[in-house]
């Protein structure tokens, strides 16, 4: 089951969907939902499984579709599976992990704010010469992100600094501090992937600080695989 932030917004995005009809595609059999967390869809999924028995395997497995720490949604997850009777174990979140930070240079690298290719380290040019890698959360997942930021950091050669799209440290203050390191133009490395935030938000702050944005993650296959491998890290410590 992956547990999406947000609301099911017909006008917002189909990323989800997507995403679940990829993981359904690696584990053949296995029946995967996606389900929002603020509109009652988690609740109503986890009720539809019943009460598990004492003994015996979980009824669900929870990956929650963020990228780092996010108490919010961790707290409706427990509260959701609380009330439901269900003992499905709710995984950790996707990131911090390499994927997230070679997905990340893909967004920039399709928004003409980095090179593609890390062969020619000496000559790599990026259109940006900082990067903000913005992320939900609060201050967790702000730390949480800060190792993404030093693995894209040593991918593009340029400062990757870690801020937060709803807390502490936020864009605007991550971005002065970029400028007063010598940063004339910083971009923005969404490590979102899309549910978490308002759709205007991002581009209101980019303008704000008047810095260039990527695209969320989205789609990108390492969001993926991070679902996957979160679902097998369960099965594992479940001796399902």
């Amino acid at each position: 089951m992956v547990a999406v932030p947000g609301t099911d917004d017909a006008s917002a995005t189909d990323i989800p969907a997507e995403i679940r009809g990829s993981v359904a595609a690696l584990y053949p059999g296995l029946r995967v939902h996606a389900a929002y967390l603020d509109d009652g869809g988690i609740d109503e999924l986890l009720a539809e499984l019943g009460e598990d028995p004492e003994e015996g395997p979980p009824g669900a497995v929870i990956v929650p579709l963020v990228t780092g720490p996010y108490p919010r949604v961790y707290d409706v997850l427990r509260g959701a599976r609380e009330t439901a009777g269900v003992r499905a174990p709710i995984t950790e979140p996707l990131g911090p992990h390499p994927l997230l930070a070679q997905a990340l240079h893909v967004r920039l690298a399709e928004s003409g704010l980095a090179r593609a290719d890390r062969v020619r380290r000496l000559g790599l040019v990026t259109a940006a010469d900082g990067v903000i890698v913005a992320t939900v959360g609060g201050e967790g997942a702000v730390r949480a992100a800060d190792m993404t930021a030093v693995l894209l950091a040593s991918r593009l050669a340029v400062p990757v600094v870690p801020a937060s799209l709803d807390g502490a440290p936020g864009l605007p203050d991550v971005a002065e501090r970029l400028r007063k390191t010598g940063v004339t133009r910083a971009a923005i490395a969404p490590c979102i992937v899309g549910p978490e935030v308002d759709q205007g938000l991002l581009a209101g702050l980019a303008e704000e600080i008047g810095a260039d944005s990527a695209a969320p993650l989205g789609t990108h296959p390492a969001v993926v695989r991070l679902v996957g491998l979160r679902y097998e890290v369960a099965l594992e410590a479940t001796d399902l």
